[in-house]
């Protein structure tokens, strides 16, 4: 093992007061706005079109190689909305770090050459075939925009890895294998599920959803036994998919995307995954707030203060000390997690 991982392992583990000396992977919101109007998220209703500026990430770079980051997700709103999308990619790229923008997938065509220099990998959202994506989307091509700009940013760099991502809801939720059968049109590399979160105050809600918006893209207790039946077939048809993990999820993760819809029907039990991504990795806002993780409140902020003293502020410190994972209402309602672990390679 290099002695940089044995520094990066032994710094992932906190000291006794919680502090931390190491941050693996860092989630940058780089613009607010989005260019789709999708039901189950409310960052398109966001009325400014703030983005980070060049010089808070010029601000950010010591601490980001003292921390020994290593990977810097792009978020937003949609990232590529960016003014200076390639001057921040590359200044980040001066720390080192594999780089992956998360997209709506509608500016690929647009932007398909700064993003085939700039960009190590690409997550765009896929919310099933064709007419369900678009009707989700709120955009009547987005399924062609996105299928025309994964072929443009292949044309500049044919080995760019380019993931699908979709949120099972109320839409699409009898969709996975036709989702699936999507991702392999469009020549993704793979495809991984995850349920609609409406349990949480991320994606700009500034409460909890009230009942007719959970109502609205949530599943109904005969919705979830049909999203149960359409797991099994998925795992059964697409044995080979899972084996080579083009769909990402196992099959128990898969099983657990409709237990966490259990769960909000109060048919089951509110089960938090196995998740340690407030100790290796944190969300940085546009505003310059840091978040432990997208779906808890903001902890720390670096406008006065550096990511480094940020990240390690006592705000910081405490929320992770006291931070119970399996006993958290919040973490008990996530759709998603982070198992990050420093591998030798």
């Amino acid at each position: 093992m290099s002695a940089e991982l044995l520094s990066i392992r032994s710094a992932i583990a906190p000291t006794t007061n919680g502090e931390l000396r190491s941050m693996p992977i860092l989630i940058l919101n780089v613009h607010e706005n989005c260019n789709c109007r999708c039901a189950m998220c409310d960052i398109w209703k966001r009325p400014s079109g703030n983005e980070l500026s060049l010089n808070q990430v010029r601000s950010y770079q010591a601490d980001m190689r003292g921390l020994h980051v290593r990977q810097v997700v792009l978020t937003g709103g949609e990232p590529l909305l960016h003014s200076r999308f390639g001057e921040l990619c590359w200044l980040l790229r001066e720390c080192s770090v594999q780089i992956t923008l998360l997209s709506t997938g509608l500016l690929l065509q647009k932007r398909a050459q700064v993003v085939a220099d700039s960009v190590d990998e690409v997550i765009v959202s896929l919310d099933g075939p064709e007419r369900t994506h678009n009707r989700i989307r709120r955009i009547s091509r987005a399924y062609e925009l996105m299928r025309d700009g994964i072929s443009a940013v292949r044309r500049f760099r044919p080995d760019m890895a380019v993931h699908a991502r979709s949120t099972v809801q109320s839409s699409n939720f009898a969709q996975l294998r036709q989702t699936v059968a999507a991702a392999k049109l469009l020549n993704c590399t793979s495809i991984s599920f995850l349920a609609v979160d409406t349990a949480s105050q991320a994606f700009n809600r500034e409460l909890i959803w009230p009942d007719e918006c959970e109502n609205n893209i949530g599943l109904t207790s005969v919705q979830v036994s049909a999203l149960e039946e359409e797991i099994e077939l998925l795992i059964a048809q697409n044995a080979e998919d899972i084996r080579n993990r083009y769909i990402v999820e196992n099959p128990e993760k898969l099983r657990r995307i409709a237990r966490y819809f259990r769960s909000r029907l109060g048919e089951a039990p509110s089960v938090s995954p196995l998740c340690n991504a407030p100790w290796v990795s944190a969300v940085l806002e546009v505003d310059g707030s840091l978040r432990p993780c997208f779906f808890h409140r903001a902890v720390a902020e670096t406008r006065t203060k550096s990511l480094s003293e940020a990240f390690n502020s006592t705000a910081a410190a405490h929320f992770r000390q006291t931070l119970k994972v399996a006993e958290d209402p919040t973490c008990q309602n996530c759709v998603c997690s982070l198992n990050y672990r420093v591998r030798d390679n």
